[in-house]
This record gives C-alpha cells, sequence and structure tokens, in this order.
C-alpha cells in the first residue's frame, strides 16, 4: 500500500490515472453502500433517517478519523482539527447539497429527529469553538467530553427509538430465521462496499495530493480544502446516490450524523491521542464561523417545511463557493 502511495505521488500521470479508476470504484462501492443501508434499515425496522445519522455516518467518517488521528499522533494539530471541521463544512455545503439538487424530489425531513439532532449539533459545535478560542487549544479533558457526549448522544437516540417516537411509516414482519440470515448477508455486503469505498477514498487522497503539490500550492491549503474534501467523498458519493435512488432522509441522516461525528468523534478522539494547539488564530476564526454560517443555513432550511428541495441545495452549493472563495482571498497560495 505505501509502495503504491510512493508511487503515485512521484508520478504524475499514474496520480491521474490512479484517481480516474478510484472515482469509478467510489461510485459503485457507493451504490451498493447505500442499497444495503436501507435492507438493513427495513430489516431492523429502524427509521432511514436514523440509520443515516447513526450506522452510515459512522461508516462514512472512517476517513476522517483516520486522517484527523494520525495527523494528532504525527504532530500536525492544524491537519487534524482543520480536517475534522472542513469536513463539515464540505459534508453540508457540497454533498447536502448535491443532494438536494440532484434528487428526482424534494427531500422529507422527520422533524422530530431534525429538532434533535440539530441542537445536538449546535451545541457541540459551539462547545467545540469555545475550548479553541480560549486558548488556541483542544485539549485531552476537552476532546473526551466531546466523545463523552457522542456517546450521550447515541443513547438518548436508543431511548427514543424504543419508545416509538421516531417512526416512519415502516411496515415489516416481525424477525425471523430467514430476516436474521438477510441482515447477516446485507451486513457482509455493506462491510465490503464501506471498505471499497474507503480504500477509494485514500487512493482518491493521495492522488489528489500528488496533482495540487505539482501545481506548487502549500500543504496548509492542502490541509484544509483538499484534504477535507478527499476524507469527505464517502458522504458526497452516499448523498449522490441516495438522491438518485430516492433515498433522501439516508442522505439527510448520513450528513446530520456525520457533522456531530465530526465534532465530537473525529476531532475529540484525536485531541485524545494529543492536544490539538492551533497557533494561527485567523485559521481558528475563519473555520469555525464559516462553518457555524453553512449549518446555520443548512438547518435553517430543513426546517423550512421540513423538505430539502432543489433550490436549498442550490443555496447551500452557492455558500460552499462563496466559503471558498474567501478562503483563497485570506490564505491565498504562496
Amino acid at each position: 500500500m505505501e509502495t503504491i502511495q510512493l508511487a503515485i505521488q512521484d508520478n504524475l500521470i499514474l496520480a491521474w490515472a490512479v484517481i480516474l479508476v478510484a472515482f469509478a470504484i467510489l461510485a459503485k462501492c457507493a451504490d451498493l453502500f447505500v442499497d444495503t443501508s436501507v435492507g438493513i434499515a427495513n430489516r431492523l425496522q429502524v427509521p432511514k433517517l436514523v440509520i443515516g445519522i447513526v450506522l452510515v455516518s459512522l461508516a462514512t467518517t472512517a476517513p476522517e478519523l483516520s486522517v484527523s488521528l494520525m495527523s494528532a499522533l504525527r504532530g500536525q494539530p492544524e491537519m487534524a482539527l482543520g480536517n475534522a471541521v472542513g469536513s463539515v463544512i464540505c459534508d453540508d455545503g457540497l454533498a447536502l447539497a448535491l443532494a438536494g439538487m440532484l434528487s428526482v424530489a424534494p427531500i422529507t425531513i422527520m422533524p422530530n429527529v431534525l429538532r434533535t439532532s440539530g441542537f445536538f449539533l449546535l451545541l457541540v459545535e459551539m462547545l467545540a469553538f469555545v475550548f479553541v478560542a480560549f486558548d488556541g487549544t483542544l485539549e485531552r479533558a476537552e476532546g473526551a467530553m466531546l466523545v463523552g457526549l457522542f456517546a450521550a448522544y447515541l443513547f438518548f437516540l436508543y431511548r427514543q427509538h424504543k419508545q416509538g417516537k421516531f417512526k416512519d411509516g415502516l411496515d415489516i414482519p416481525e424477525a425471523t430465521a430467514e430476516i436474521e440470515r438477510s441482515i447477516l448477508r446485507l451486513s457482509l455486503v455493506f462491510a465490503a462496499a464501506l471498505a471499497g469505498i474507503i480504500l477509494a477514498s485514500e487512493f482518491i487522497i493521495t492522488s489528489a495530493t500528488a496533482i495540487a503539490r505539482s501545481f506548487a500550492i502549500p500543504e496548509t491549503v492542502i490541509a484544509l480544502t483538499l484534504v477535507a474534501f478527499g476524507t469527505s467523498i464517502p458522504e458526497v458519493a452516499t448523498c449522490i446516490v441516495a438522491a438518485r435512488k430516492k433515498e433522501g432522509a439516508l442522505a439527510v441522516g448520513n450528513i446530520l450524523g456525520a457533522d456531530i461525528m465530526n465534532i465530537c468523534w473525529v476531532a475529540g478522539a484525536s485531541a485524545i491521542a494529543n492536544d490539538l494547539v492551533i497557533t494561527d488564530k485567523k485559521q481558528i476564526f475563519f473555520m469555525f464561523p464559516s462553518m457555524f454560517v453553512i449549518v446555520g443555513a443548512m438547518l435553517i432550511m430543513l426546517r423550512m417545511g421540513y423538505r430539502l428541495t432543489r433550490k436549498k441545495g442550490i443555496i447551500l452549493f452557492a455558500l460552499y463557493l462563496i466559503y471558498l472563495a474567501s478562503f483563497f482571498r485570506l490564505f491565498p497560495p504562496q
């Protein structure tokens, strides 16, 4: 694996070839991933939005966790935190925006799930910002607090589901041996598709970084834009495929869950591994406010009629483009 990555970094033509093949593999794996996620949701009688928030988002944020955790352990805190925050911005401004723009029909949102998930997302974002803005560091204890809040949130979702507050009209027979075998089969395909997504994403990140460096784009810019985009590719692919398959609730749930996990799980676990010290205050006071604007706009638009329409998707995408333009204006390539 490392030998192939080194070869990609040293050969620009190979990098272009690998990135094209990786995108093709990613598309197929994302297709299987969505189908099996829907199948598991149906078999377990769990709403697709909840499956998206918990199971799918836990899986699709694996690249973010891997990159941020390794960056923290290697003493690259800017990469670790920038990837987590940048991925939230990319998830909402690109992945969810594309889901709204490409969906064959407006995506309906469950009001009670949106209220609880939206409130919790804003809470942990503000908490993380206070932690970092206070002294420029996300410390181990603060990271542990974020991870603890995430565990409490999962327990809350479980209790809500057991109390029947997440019903979405599923009418499925009780569990049988055949259904249990079906769940096992779906789970195996789900795991295989996830492995394909993560592997393809890894090669896309490596190839894209090599291509960017060939154009003399600085490491900092690569970390805060390209790496954040690269690690968000599973969410982007899943959202696009889910939207085209009329499974928009899965896409919305994936993004809400991924946003929460990026702050609580990715940033929190990385801080536990090593204090995340950000020396450039300018980065802190650009990334976090940008995230607040895009996430706030996303939640407000989802709250309006509890539907994600094509027009709302276009607005989110426009905000993402403004974010990128502002970023390169404030942090121009050297």
